[in-house]
Order: C-alpha cells, then structure tokens, then sequence
C-alpha cells in the first residue's frame, strides 16, 4: 500500500490499488476490514475512496495515506521528490551571476555529474561551492600569489584550495574547461597516433592563472637569453641558469626576443655542452627537462608572447616525440634538426647497437614520416648522441 502511495501519491487518476500475493491472513483482514467475499485469492483490487470512509466511519483516520503514516512514518512521493531535486539542480546550474569561465563550464557534459560528486548530492552544497569558486575566479589572473594566500585572503582558510578539496576541485575543472576552448591555449586531446594526452598537472593549470603551486620546484634551465635591461640579466652570460616559477609570475623578465630564434632542447646535457663549447657566443637556449612542469611552460610562453620564434629538439623515441608534439603544439614550435632525415643521418653515425623501440609509435605531428623511419630502423637515438650538430647550429 506504501509503494502505491509512494510512486503515485494522492493522484485521483488512480484510484484502486492492486494488491497481489496475499497470504490466507492478509486476504482475511481485508475481507473483514471492506466486506470483501471470504474466499481467499492471491490477489484484490481495492477502491481506495471505499477503504478512506471505512477507515473514517471507524474513526482510525481520515485516509488511508493517513492510517499508513500513522504506522510507519511519512510517505516521500518519490516522482515528486525526484522532480524536486532536478528542479533544484536546474537552478543550481542555471545559476545567474556567475564568472563568465564558470557559466560557460556548467553547460558542460559531464559539470553536473562533477558538481554531484563533490557536493555528496546536495544541490545546497553545490551551490555554495559556486560561489565560492566564483570568489576564486574573481581574483584571477593574479601575479604570482601563492595558492595558500588566494585561499585565505578569499575563503578565510588557507587549506581551502588543497588538492583534493571541494571547492579547489570546481575551479580547477572551470579553468581547464577554459583553456581547453581557447584555440590559442587548447593542448591536444591526443596524440597524433590516437593515444590519449595526459591530463595535465595541477600546478600548471594553477601557474597558467598566476597562482603559485610549490613555486620552487622544477625551475627552467636556460642559456644567454636576452632581457632588455642587460643590468637585470638573469645568470651570468655564457652560463646556464634557472628561472622559478616564482620568479616568472611575480617579477617578469621584460624578454628582449622579437623575431630572434630560441632554441630549445629537451635534455639538460645538451645546455650544459652548449655552454661548455660556445660560451656566451652561444645562441639563446632553453630546455624543456622531459614534459615541460609549470616553470617551463610559463617561460616558453613569456618567450613566445614576446615574439620569439622556437626551434625544438628531442629524444628520437616514443617518450621524446609524445612530449615534442606536446611543446609543438602548445608553443608552435618548428622542427630543429628533428625530422626522418635527421633521424636517419643520426642512425648512420650511431654505433651498432640492438633494436630498443617498441613496435607501437607515436606519430610525430610535425612529421608524418618520421614514426616509419623509426619503427623500421627500431632504434632510439638519444639527444646528446647529436648534441656536436646541435651545437654547431647554436654558433
């Protein structure tokens, strides 16, 4: 009886309810109750305005939906309480007001599930996280403020924005899903041979909205790069240097790079020979150490954003093209000396050695012959095995 009130509540439009399965006891009381015949079936229906004034002229309640909440509590319509709670989660994501980048998040697939998820299924929660988020949003792009600090300056708690927390979570989904639409700022999904990219690190979606994450952690390795002020040279020239991630959003170098090429390699070595042999006459030069972390994004695009044009140079293996399609697309690098011609004059040169490439490549964007070349040579060719014609270049 419960369930017929449950998934219908009070509707007139059913007024019988059909009961199935009674058992020789149940069938009596019914009978007894109603004035049903004595023979027992498995099955009645009953007209519910007929068992509502017999409960009534007995005086035990004025319904049956009555009597059962007297039993055992109140009935929850639950088609009522389901429209409810989408109801509720319409005005949450419809929610007016909001930072333009959070709008345009909510109309997003898979926001609602995300926002459920965080919010533990109340829309309520939901909501406050919101707005919270949009505080957050409010105060960025900022200048190098620490994560600690945007959370407590806006939140009050200077663990709100902690990896993992609710409302750090929002706002993190928010600013990739902006990024992520902005065609100059977009990384690819996936690589050029369909496997998918990474998801991309926290503190890069932080840095790239000028709030610090573990600020001194990998810093960016560079050679005789030029800044306007020669007084605010940043390492003595001739000699490598690192930029912090600190340093790059709270004091930024005023780059002095319009039109000149930037080269920029993926292994440290290669900085470090360049400024073994070439000294201060050595061209301008960056390196990416493997995946570019926070610091190396923010610098290549600082380089960018100031005119430079960027050549790059990797590891000739499956790891080294998925990262050089990754700063190629992102940075809208060219090829230096990274294309099948060069992969093959490199295996000439190479001593003999063993195949040490998987069969299953990665397909280079900037060179669509280049993953033949090395999967029918099967050999990865290091960086610092071409470092001599690397260098030669950098004279």
């Amino acid at each position: 009886m419960r369930r017929h009130f449950e998934r219908y509540g009070l509707n007139p439009e059913k007024p019988v309810l059909h009961l199935i399965n009674l058992n020789a006891v149940e069938h009596e009381a019914l009978a007894l109750l109603i004035g049903l015949s004595s023979r027992s079936t498995r099955s009645v229906r009953i007209d519910i305005a007929r068992l509502d004034a017999v409960l009534r002229d007995a005086g035990l309640a004025s319904s049956l939906h009555e009597a059962l909440e007297k039993l055992d509590g109140p009935i929850v319509n639950r088609a009522e309480a389901k429209a409810e709670l989408q109801s509720r989660w319409s005005r949450v994501t419809d929610d007016q007001g909001l930072h333009p980048t959070l709008c345009a998040w909510l109309q997003g697939a898979s926001t609602v599930g995300l926002l459920k998820r965080v919010s533990k299924q109340s829309p309520q929660t939901a909501h406050q996280l919101l707005r919270q988020a949009h505080m957050i949003m409010g105060r960025l792009p900022a200048q190098g403020l620490t994560r600690a600090q945007l959370a407590a300056d806006t939140l009050g708690n200077a663990h709100a924005l902690d990896n993992g927390q609710a409302v750090a979570t929002v706002v993190l989904a928010a600013l990739q899903y902006g990024a992520n639409n902005d065609k100059q700022e977009q990384p690819p999904s996936e690589e050029a041979d369909g496997t998918p990219r990474p998801t991309e690190r926290v503190r890069d979606i932080w840095a790239r909205s000028g709030v610090l994450v573990n600020e001194l952690a990998r810093p960016a390795l560079f050679l005789n790069l030029p800044v306007r002020t020669p007084s605010a040279s940043l390492a003595a020239q001739g000699e490598p240097g690192y930029l912090s991630l600190r340093l790059l959003l709270r004091t930024p170098p005023v780059w002095d790079v319009a039109d000149q090429i930037i080269y920029v390699c993926e292994n440290p070595n290669i900085v470090s020979i360049a400024a073994d042999r070439l000294g201060t006459a050595c061209a301008p030069l960056v390196c990416t150490d493997g995946m570019p972390a926070a610091a190396q994004r923010v610098l290549l695009k600082q380089l960018v954003d100031s005119g430079a044009k960027l050549l790059y140079h990797g590891d000739f293996d499956w790891a080294g093209i998925h990262i050089a399609n990754n700063v190629m697309k992102l940075y809208e690098c060219s090829p230096w000396r990274f294309g099948a011609a060069d992969y093959l004059q490199a295996i000439e040169s190479a001593p003999p050695k063993d195949r040490d490439l998987e069969e299953t490549g990665v397909a280079a964007s900037w060179d669509p012959d280049l993953i033949e070349a090395m999967q029918s040579r099967g050999m990865a060719i290091a960086e610092e095995a071409v470092a001599s014609l690397l260098v030669n270049d950098l004279r």
